[in-house]
């Protein structure tokens, strides 16, 4: 079954209207642990993402993860796993407000590519 990058997967345990904003993000399998903390949430059709403030303070940098590369919400613990490492975030197309960009949503797709099943 394949899988849309911009959807949250069956088996991420998403549940539509949950907000996800203030809820960490961690490397599922990297062991790399926390990567920062969702500060947005998108849940339009097929453009469904998270924005990762990532840093402190006035170091924050804002990463854009489509939905797509969730494995697992943690809702009792507030934890977000994603299936990506923190060099691949780190090197991800500048983030921009939603819109800004036609192409950006493409350079993002190719960037994070599929996620793994």
């Amino acid at each position: 079954m394949e899988h849309h990058i911009w959807a949250h997967s069956a088996e991420s345990g998403h549940r539509p209207g949950t907000s996800l904003v203030g809820f960490a993000v961690e490397a599922a399998f990297s062991g790399e642990g926390e990567i920062g903390t969702i500060g947005e949430h998108s849940e339009d059709v097929g453009r469904s993402y998270i924005v990762v403030d990532t840093g402190h303070w006035i170091f924050t940098k804002h990463a854009l993860l489509p939905a797509g590369v969730i494995t697992r919400i943690d809702a009792d613990e507030r934890i977000v796993y994603v299936d990506c490492t923190k060099k691949q975030i780190k090197e991800a197309p500048p983030y921009g407000p939603p819109g800004e960009d036609p192409f950006a949503m493409e350079q993002f797709s190719r960037h994070y590519g599929t996620p793994h099943s």
